[in-house]
């Protein structure tokens, strides 16, 4: 039986893919070009999991700068849609039809308008030129998506397979696709995208080299005085200066009674001398994002209470890296890091355990989204690439430490992608008191 795979995705712009074999000219309105083997290789991992029927997946549209009060770019892509085309143009969708022979492929965009070119840039439009850059054969104007969907749909019954994450109610379909049962796809899109590909892999390595670099940078910076949003622009400067499209988050620099908030970003306290600062940060690459976090004492030195609760949640940390290895789960992770943290704190937090000030989870995937998607039961497997954080707040002491580091899962192991930030207590002091200025960033993926 014939299989119609239809993506349908309005896009939006930011950031770009990576560079392909054969090197394709940059995209008007995008920049870098699309790796067009590893967008295809995922269309086909795609449609090798779809059952008989048609696969729809909406994206969000452009977004009103005269109604919205929007910050930095004015959208950003919608993840799925960027994974199956590396695409940003706005408001395009993806019509593939898949049977017992080769994939059928349509692309859709809108025509280009001249006259709007004048405000938001060169877009890029139906033609020979998208036939070209998009490495995808029939390319249409968005105004023949509903014909082209109804022939492909008088042709080949079946399910509708559409994603429930892009609507809060029914997803918006193409006339002829309506009246059919509709089955939600995003559990084999989420299975696909848990396991990252090389160039999903490249963009997040230098994601993450631009935030371990910020965080080195806001090290050298912190000075007694400073306010916390001093702090958060010299990180979100060397984001934007080293190559980050865009903040994958927004900035965490919680000082002192805020270092103990997990997702404070209003970061607006004056920092004192003795305050430990929380700074929770990620830069965003080519649509995926880092998620790094270092706990520092303002001042250059730490406490020898401050220093010992920071070794007990490095320790749990260490001891749940140590672990990590395919077929092993984030629960298992978790419960490590927590054993260690219930085994060694002693008397550190009584009349409690320090565990107990342990209050959220160990990890996250990462990915397109700083918390992306994936089923946190699946059992590790090389290409995962996940977020290890352990962390201790004592509100009561205006005491909070968070170390979070991103790793990806390899054969035997894991691979410390955020190495270069500093992360042991007499080396995050040494760099404090160093006062020297930003080292450069090799270029990353293009």
């Amino acid at each position: 039986m014939t299989r119609i795979v239809v993506l349908l995705l309005a896009a939006t712009t930011g950031a770009g893919a990576q560079e392909p074999p054969a090197v394709v000219p940059e995209l008007p309105g995008q920049g870098r070009p699309v790796d067009i083997g590893t967008t295809t290789a995922r269309r086909d991992r795609l449609l090798a999991r779809t059952g008989p029927g048609i696969v729809v997946v909406r994206a969000a549209p452009a977004q009103d700068l005269e109604k919205l009060v929007i910050q930095d770019n004015d959208f950003r892509q919608d993840d799925d849609f960027f994974y199956l085309t590396g695409l940003e143009t706005p408001d395009a969708w993806l019509i593939i039809a898949a049977g017992s022979g080769q994939a059928e492929t349509h692309l859709f965009l809108p025509a280009r308008d001249p006259s709007q070119e004048r405000w938001t840039g060169l877009r890029l439009g139906p033609g020979a030129d998208a036939v070209r850059l998009s490495g995808i054969a029939q390319v249409h104007d968005t105004a023949a998506r509903d014909s082209v969907a109804g022939a492909i749909a008088a042709r080949s019954p079946g399910t509708v397979y559409a994603l429930a994450r892009h609507s809060d109610g029914p997803p918006e379909l193409p006339p002829a696709l309506a009246s059919r049962p509709v089955r939600d796809i995003e559990p084999l899109l989420d299975s696909l995208r848990v396991v990252k590909d090389a160039a999903e892999v490249a963009a997040l390595r230098h994601a993450i080299t631009i935030t371990a670099e910020a965080q080195r940078a806001a090290m050298r910076a912190a000075r007694p005085g400073m306010m916390e949003f001093q702090i958060e622009a010299v990180i979100e400067f060397t984001f934007r200066n080293l190559g980050a499209d865009r903040v994958g988050f927004p900035s965490i620099v919680g000082s002192g009674p805020n270092s103990t908030t997990l997702h404070y970003d209003v970061n607006r306290r004056r920092i004192e001398q003795g305050d430990l600062v929380v700074m929770d940060v990620g830069a965003e690459y080519a649509q995926y994002t880092a998620d790094v976090t270092r706990t520092i004492p303002m001042g250059g030195r730490f406490t020898p209470r401050q220093r010992a609760i920071y070794e007990l949640v490095l320790g749990s940390q260490e001891a749940a890296l140590a672990a990590v290895r395919p077929g092993v789960t984030v629960r298992q992770l978790t419960t490590i890091a927590r054993d260690y943290m219930r085994q060694h704190g002693g008397t550190l937090c009584a009349p409690r355990n320090c565990v107990d000030s342990f209050v959220h989870g160990l990890s996250h995937w990462l990915g397109m989204r700083v918390h992306d998607v994936g089923d946190y039961r699946m059992p590790l497997e090389p290409g995962m690439v996940l977020t290890v954080e352990p962390g201790i707040y004592l509100p009561d002491e205006q005491l909070g430490v968070r170390i979070e580091d991103d790793i990806v899962v390899t054969a035997t192991g894991y691979e410390l992608l955020s190495a270069a930030a500093p992360r042991r207590a007499e080396e995050i002091e040494a760099l404090m008191n160093q006062g020297t200025p930003m080292a450069p960033v090799p270029g990353g993926p293009r």
